[in-house]
């Protein structure tokens, strides 16, 4: 005879006695409108626990909490990434999948999260695309761009929007180098300063828990692979720097979102999840730059730097049915 499960729909709802392979399946939330805060995640998440215990005065509304566990998840919430695929995991008021779970454990175990990282090692390597609750929240609108100039008389240009001036607080000395070596790299002088700032805040004897090092924060194997000898030379530092960023737009074909996260979280991560890793450190990074840039898109890139990522045809069909 099958394990009986009673599981309540909603408040006031009858109590339906289903079998485990009858469980429902939770709908992904729809995407979101307007810039969302952490505060807001953390919201989120708090409310699904009550609803998957049914505490705090709510009732037990498992389909609703795993719907809000995967709203705070794709933010990169550890906690709610955790608890969603526990539930996918033990049929706790939804149809198992231990698919879905292998990758929620996997992002959770990423950011550290101690009970997530068990749960990984006995899974194992996640396999297939990552589910909806791990893809970037692309509803997430930024400020609108300003508005181009009134059409002229003759043949239409592309507009092109200036680019932002330096941080007020950067120092002249960075400023004058930056804008002077970034040609060299192909890059725009306010994308550089924009990652210093975000990496440094303009310290060149920075150096981060995880042995990131200088202005452009470099680790040494990356110091290392873009010949970086003194790693908190500053001149050395922002040249290294550059040689990644370089590096990363022709490996992503100018995709600035995806080059920032991969300056945060590494290529594989963003190659794992086809987009921005649903980790909260690298989701508030790549946000912080994309505003300082004014929310670019794209940035022009030398094809003959690096052969592209494997996952950009995945991503460009994907664009394209969206």
């Amino acid at each position: 005879m099958s394990l009986l499960v009673a599981l309540c729909a909603g408040s006031g709802a009858r109590a339906q006695t289903l079998s485990l392979d009858q469980l429902p399946r939770y709908s992904p939330p729809p995407a979101e409108r307007g810039p969302v805060v952490p505060a807001a995640v953390e919201r989120w998440r708090e409310e699904a626990r009550q609803l998957e215990h049914g505490d705090g005065g709510l009732p037990r509304d498992p389909q609703r909490a795993a719907q809000l566990y995967c709203r705070a998840a794709r933010f990169g919430d550890a906690e709610a990434q955790f608890n969603l695929a526990w539930m996918l995991t033990n049929s706790r008021g939804i149809l198992r999948d231990d698919a879905q779970a292998a990758h929620l454990f996997a992002a959770a175990a990423e950011q550290g999260h101690a009970q997530a990282q068990a749960m990984a090692a006995r899974l194992g390597e996640p396999l297939g695309a990552p589910p909806p609750c791990l893809r970037p929240p692309d509803g997430e609108e930024p400020p609108a761009a300003p508005a181009p100039p009134p059409r002229v008389a003759g043949p239409r240009k592309p507009v092109e929007l200036p680019w932002p001036e330096p941080p007020p607080h950067a120092p002249e000395a960075i400023v004058r180098f930056v804008k002077l070596v970034a040609p060299e790299y192909q890059l725009q002088p306010s994308l550089v300063l924009a990652v210093i700032a975000q990496e440094s805040n303009f310290n060149p004897n920075a150096v981060s828990p995880k042995n990131a090092q200088g202005l452009m924060q470099l680790i040494p194997d990356t110091a290392r692979r873009f010949g970086v000898r003194s790693i908190l030379d500053p001149a050395q530092n922002i040249r290294g720097g550059m040689a990644y960023l370089r590096w990363l737009l022709a490996y992503f074909e100018g995709d600035i979102r995806m080059v920032l996260a991969a300056y945060n979280a590494g290529e594989g991560a963003v190659n794992r999840y086809r987009g921005v890793p649903p980790y909260a450190e690298t989701r508030e990074y790549v946000r912080r730059i994309s505003a300082a840039i004014g929310y670019r898109g794209r940035h022009p890139f030398d094809a003959k730097v690096a052969e592209p990522s494997p996952v950009m045809n995945l991503v460009r069909s994907a664009n394209r049915w969206q």
